[in-house]
């Protein structure tokens, strides 16, 4: 029997809301995965606006605990909480830059922290463009204390023939990324293959 896997997934308030609720929803599909999921006010009204009114409630439904994005001392905010990694998806500059500098004043930024100085998988999907040097700053210096950037870049080679195909194939990336023990999403096939 495996052990079940904690994992956080924080939804910032940048554009790209559908990548984070599909995070979300092939790790809640995933039977040894418990999802914990934090969501900003502004993440609240992207969610709305770019995936659908009931978003929210939607995912909701599929995870092991929401958190309320102001509770800091929700049980992801401690390190002792056993969980296995994070994933913000988008990430704002916003929640980027207080990652980077510890400016600690809500749960998402709070658990991300704890992910680094647990030396946990932090994975940003920094949703930008374009950048100006205190972006570029900011990633260099989330970068050097321990997390992944990965901006959520479509794999045009692949040939999507949807937004969708994109959207999930950047998820998919994104939970890769994790290196989760017994955790794959399915991996891309190549054009010409079947």
């Amino acid at each position: 029997m495996n052990e079940r896997l904690g994992v956080i997934v924080g939804i910032s308030g940048a554009s790209g809301a559908a990548i984070g609720a599909r995070i979300v929803s092939r790790l809640a599909a995933h039977p040894n995965c418990d999802v914990h999921l934090v969501v900003s006010p502004a993440a609240e009204r992207t969610l709305a606006e770019e995936v659908g009114r009931d978003a929210l409630a939607r995912l909701n439904g599929l995870v092991f605990r929401h958190h309320a994005h102001s509770d800091i001392g929700a049980s992801i905010a401690s390190g002792s909480y056993p969980v296995a990694g994070m994933i913000v998806a988008p990430c704002s500059i916003r929640t980027l830059s207080a990652i980077a500098w510890g400016q600690l004043t809500d749960l998402l930024v709070r658990a991300a922290d704890v992910q680094l100085k647990e030396r946990r998988r932090l994975v940003l999907l920094v949703r930008e463009s374009p950048l100006h040097l205190g972006h570029l700053r900011s990633m260099t210096q989330v970068a050097e204390i321990g997390a992944i950037i990965a901006p959520p870049v479509p794999a045009f080679y692949l040939k999507p023939q949807s937004l969708t195909e994109v959207i999930d194939q950047m998820a998919c990336r994104a939970i890769n990324l994790l290196d989760l023990p017994g955790v794959r999403a399915p991996a891309q096939a190549w054009p010409g293959q079947p």
